[in-house]
């Protein structure tokens, strides 16, 4: 009885002892919210049938001024971001209101000599935000046109329309050979000036008389 009296003060002041935990369970990870794909379909000029296609969007795009130029339609909702390689990728924002929103209509246009020729159209899903022309055709002007499409009765709101002209390539590396030479030029012709002035300066005026 002693002997026990500790251990039953023991268990009266501290508890019974706590019950062993199951091990936690590792938290898993929340996956992170996939990009949405962007399905379209092209509609090459004259056909009325195109293959549905998928592409992940370009998300955090950004025109790099040596290497893009980015021209805007009026109110900045649609913009052309014209790379050096010939690419153009078209960005827009989401449209308001978004409910009902359908998808996307692209139409392309540009000029020639004396009219104005069709391009192929696209057709964009709902989830689209961007859409990359892989090749442009140099000196010459394209109009496209982004118009969102709702589900009947919403009427269709204007299409946001931008233009742009892609500088050829061989145009591009005229332009940065010139650059380059022009500058390689002027460093030669300061030098050559300074040159001039030390020589004027220095060989060409009389020495002055000695007094005796």
């Amino acid at each position: 009885m002693p002997r026990l009296l500790p251990a039953l003060l023991a268990l009266l002041c501290f508890g019974p002892p706590p019950a062993p935990r199951a091990p936690l369970a590792e938290a898993a990870a929340e996956p992170e919210p996939e990009e949405p794909w962007c399905p379209y379909k092209v509609r090459p000029e004259g056909s009325a049938s195109g293959r549905l296609c998928f592409r992940r969007p370009a998300l955090g795009f950004q025109c790099a001024a040596r290497s893009c130029r980015a021209h805007r339609s009026p109110g900045g909702a649609l913009v052309a971001n014209v790379l050096r390689n010939g690419s153009v990728l078209l960005q827009w924002a989401p449209p308001r209101p978004s409910a009902g929103l359908r998808g996307f209509a692209l139409n392309c246009s540009w000029d020639g000599t004396y009219t104005r020729f069709p391009c192929d159209s696209v057709e964009l899903g709902a989830a689209c935000r961007d859409y990359l022309l892989p090749e442009a055709h140099g000196s010459v002007r394209y109009r496209l046109c982004l118009q969102p499409r709702y589900a009947s009765p919403r009427p269709a709101p204007p299409a946001h329309c931008v233009e742009f002209r892609v500088e050829p390539a061989a145009m591009r590396d005229i332009v940065v050979a010139m650059t380059a030479v022009g500058g390689s030029i002027c460093v030669m012709l300061v030098f050559i000036c300074l040159l001039v002035a030390y020589i004027t300066e220095n060989l060409m005026s009389p020495a002055a008389p000695r007094r005796a």
